[in-house]
């Protein structure tokens, strides 16, 4: 006979970044701030504006990676508060049948359609012999740290496009370099994503690369 499920253990596994979250959480990292790069080789020649610009790019990235942060703990603290109640409707669920189209309802329909109604009856059965999860599981010490993660992995993608604004006097040299730098890290992020999900590493890399391009151009045209 199997255990019962282990849901503290679960919730920590839940909390864990995987790497295509920490990939697009430096993604959008960048493209916010090559907003800002793109609106300085545009709107202003003036080194004073240009440093200006790279502070509030820093700054605009230090408030997302927070919002970032904040919003991922109030997803998970929803996710979980609904895992729970259809929990505790299918443990309450006389019908057999009934709790399987509930536990059919919270599976993805990519593997929904893979199991057969057996393999779903085993599954709501074993729900059933488990104990309910305690209120105390919605928000865990190891979600605030992965929501910690997640701030840093948004503000600390800027120092390297902002370094050589504090490094270099020359502003014009430094914006290309900034945007080079921005642009191979986009590059990088692409390729790694493509080998998680099995794709062509080169030519994901290139397309997300202008990807990124394109919405930071998309983003600066609307007003951004």
């Amino acid at each position: 006979m199997k255990k019962p499920a282990d849901w503290s253990q679960i919730v920590k596994e839940s909390a864990v970044l995987a790497p295509v979250d920490r990939i697009s959480e430096v993604l959008f990292g960048l493209i916010m701030v090559l907003t800002f790069t793109g609106a300085i080789s545009v709107g202003t020649d003036a080194k004073e504006d240009i440093r200006e610009l790279l502070w509030a790019a820093l700054g605009c990235n230090l408030a997302w990676g927070l919002v970032d942060a904040i919003m991922f703990l109030m997803s998970l603290i929803l996710e979980r508060g609904h895992a729970i109640h259809a929990i505790q409707k299918i443990k309450s669920e006389k019908e057999q049948s009934l709790a399987r189209e509930i536990l059919k309802g919270e599976i993805p329909p990519f593997f929904n359609n893979l199991m057969d109604p057996s393999a779903i009856d085993a599954l709501t059965n074993r729900i059933k012999q488990s104990q309910t999860p305690s209120s105390n599981l919605l928000l865990t010490w190891a979600d605030i740290m992965a929501s910690i993660q997640i701030f840093l992995l948004v503000f600390l993608c800027t120092l390297p496009i902002a370094l050589p604004f504090g490094i270099m006097t020359d502003a014009g040299i430094a914006l290309r370099i900034s945007n080079g730098i921005a642009l191979l890290m986009l590059f990088v992020g692409g390729y790694f994503l493509a080998g998680y999900a099995g794709f062509r590493k080169f030519l994901t890399a290139i397309s997300y690369m202008a990807i990124g391009v394109l919405l930071v151009a998309l983003t600066m045209a609307l007003g951004g």
